[in-house]
């Protein structure tokens, strides 16, 4: 509150001390909490406050202070500096107005102010109740300060407040927020009831955390053992994210199925997670659909399919539905336009991209962010105008972040381009040294020219300095289990066979002429050497095996960390042909969609 809006109060507070013995206050305080009740809107309780004081109610009257206090708190936009102006007039608030202003700081964007609070009630000797704790938790959840909530944990431990259900769901919530999903876990498993919160908490913690096959059999374990909680929207949510992250589409398609047969399917929040599911599980025929069924579709819904579709290849669809959504007069969002140059930047389309670009400011009002310069870059760069590409980061009104150098020395690799990569380089190794994923762009940037030397220099360097390349891996998901592959990797009980497959994989591949590309091989090795490392690159294991595990002609889906190289984008385009399969590719920056020898992309990623 400004100091222009405290003034008046405080002298009406000074003539309602002056004058507060006159007459029994009571009947009029009774009013005053029934009107600071029933109102729900600032002006109002500004109102009630000033008849207050003028009434002869003293400022800092207790039973005056925690109603209007409860009542600030309560608003959308809640006036903390009102109600701490309040708090500060109080000689000995009670814990239900500390606790009132503990909620009120923890569900602000600064939530800091409700940890000190909590030391000035332990300086107090004012020891919390059950209804303390969630909202301190909450806030140290939101800080991330686990020091200080795991202090709480151990005071709630010492007064007995762990029985609690409401304290252990906001334990469960914190030590999920700060990545300690064991302790979550641990929490969990001790509490003896558990209702559909405490499900959710620890199911969102772990999806969260990267740990989303822990979040499905949690919800494996509420349908096998027939509680009587029952899944609500945020389970489905939460769960349907943690399936989207793996690609997990069987379990994902199962969930789908539990939605519609418990009624959640009119959930709009549901439905668009749907979307992104389908969208990630490289399904875009499903996401439509989905898409086509929501009853409320929110601008929510149409940036989830619009960035679904444009990462899945289908980027004239992409921009297809964008314009559908123009002529619904929905206004787009900043991620709506990513997903737009995002499409136009993975089908080549120069013009039409920069007609967007040039649209947002002026026609959407919204003023481009690093994310949509960064897309710009990507779109020159795909298309081979490397040089437009730096031209327009040194013309940037925004100052260029590591990402944004990232993209140029990518399109350098993909072109060729040794010089101009150096260039972006050299801003990297300051902007963001140690960066594994640097390194491996030159690296391949001097592989492909043969400059061995650099390599070797290169390689030096990222020992010297600690850095280590992050290791490639692929998941493939089959009955309803995932399996994770890495190059190399030998720990799979059917090593042997897989190993076996890859040979015969190889065998066929080269009857169909298949010549392998060991440029990507980022060494001075033999070519037959290299022939081997590509071969056992992650995606490739996973492929050997979902060709061994699956029914014939089934489609083969797999996620990969990494992007996809260009020897293996090869290898898979005729791996789809010769077994007669779709195989379908999630990697780090889009879809490949393999079928008949062709795959989505035209070879354009």
């Amino acid at each position: 509150m400004h100091d222009k809006q405290i003034s008046p109060i405080a002298a009406a507070a000074a003539a309602a001390v002056a004058g507060a013995g006159a007459g029994d206050p009571t009947p009029t305080l009774r009013r005053c909490i029934a009107l600071l009740r029933s109102h729900t809107s600032l002006p109002h309780l500004r109102q009630t406050h000033a008849h207050a004081l003028r009434t002869g109610i003293p400022l800092f009257h207790p039973l005056l202070a925690k109603h209007l206090i409860f009542s600030l708190i309560s608003l959308p936009s809640p006036p903390l500096s009102y109600a701490e102006l309040l708090l500060s007039l109080l000689p000995n608030p009670n814990i239900f107005t500390l606790n009132t202003m503990i909620r009120g700081y923890a569900e602000s964007p600064h939530p800091f102010p409700a940890l000190l609070l909590h030391r000035r009630m332990h300086a107090a000797s004012l020891p919390p109740d059950s209804h303390t704790y969630p909202f301190l938790l909450k806030a140290c959840a939101r800080l991330l300060d686990l020091r200080h909530g795991e202090s709480v944990h151990s005071l709630s431990v010492k007064n007995a407040h762990t029985s609690s259900v409401f304290v252990q769901n906001s334990l469960l919530h914190f030590y999920g927020a700060c990545g300690l999903f064991e302790s979550a876990h641990q929490v969990f498993e001790e509490m003896p009831v558990r209702n559909v919160v405490t499900w959710n908490s620890v199911i969102n913690g772990f999806a969260l955390n990267g740990r989303p096959n822990e979040a499905l059999t949690l919800f494996q374990q509420v349908l096998d053992e027939e509680h009587e909680v029952k899944p609500d929207g945020f389970t489905m949510v939460s769960l349907l994210t943690a399936c989207a992250e793996l690609g997990a589409l069987a379990l994902g398609r199962r969930v789908h199925l539990y939605i519609i047969k418990s009624g959640l399917y009119q959930n709009s929040h549901i439905g668009n997670a749907l979307i992104d599911l389908y969208s990630k599980s490289g399904v875009a025929v499903d996401a439509c659909k989905v898409f086509d069924e929501m009853p409320d579709r929110t601008v929510v819904s149409w940036t989830s399919l619009i960035v679904g579709l444009a990462v899945n290849g289908f980027s004239k669809e992409a921009l297809k539905f964008f314009e559908e959504m123009e002529i619904g007069k929905l206004k787009p969002t900043e991620i709506t336009l990513v997903g737009v140059l995002y499409a136009c930047s993975h089908c080549g389309l120069v013009d039409q991209g920069f007609r967007y670009f040039n649209q947002m400011k002026d026609e959407y009002g919204i003023v481009p962010r690093i994310e949509h310069y960064g897309c710009m870059v990507d779109l020159l760069g795909r298309a081979g105008l490397v040089n437009k590409a730096h031209d327009f980061i040194l013309n940037m009104p925004l100052e260029p972040n590591a990402v944004i150098w990232r993209t140029l020395l990518g399109a350098c690799a993909m072109h060729k381009r040794v010089g101009l990569g150096e260039v972006a380089w050299s801003r990297l190794i300051k902007l963001d040294p140690g960066h594994s994923g640097d390194y491996v762009l030159l690296s391949n940037l001097y592989a492909g020219g043969s400059r061995w030397a650099e390599v070797q220099k290169l390689r030096r360097s990222m020992i010297k300095g600690g850095v280590k390349k992050t290791p490639g891996h692929s998941l493939l998901e089959l009955g309803n289990k995932v399996y994770d592959f890495v190059m190399g990797d030998r720990s799979n009980p059917e090593t042997d066979s897989i190993y076996e497959k890859l040979e015969e994989i190889a065998k066929r591949l080269r009857k169909e002429g298949y010549v392998a590309r060991t440029t990507n091989v980022l060494a001075d090795i033999q070519e037959e050497e290299k022939e081997t490392a590509l071969c056992y690159h992650s995606e490739r294991l996973a492929i050997a095996f979902g060709l061994m595990k699956s029914a014939p002609g089934a489609a083969i889906r797999i996620v990969k960390n990494l992007r996809v190289c260009e020897d293996c984008h090869l290898a898979i385009k005729l791996i789809s042909k010769v077994y007669e399969r779709e195989i379908v590719v999630r990697d780090r920056s889009r879809f490949h969609h393999f079928r008949d020898g062709i795959c989505t992309c035209k070879d354009y990623w």
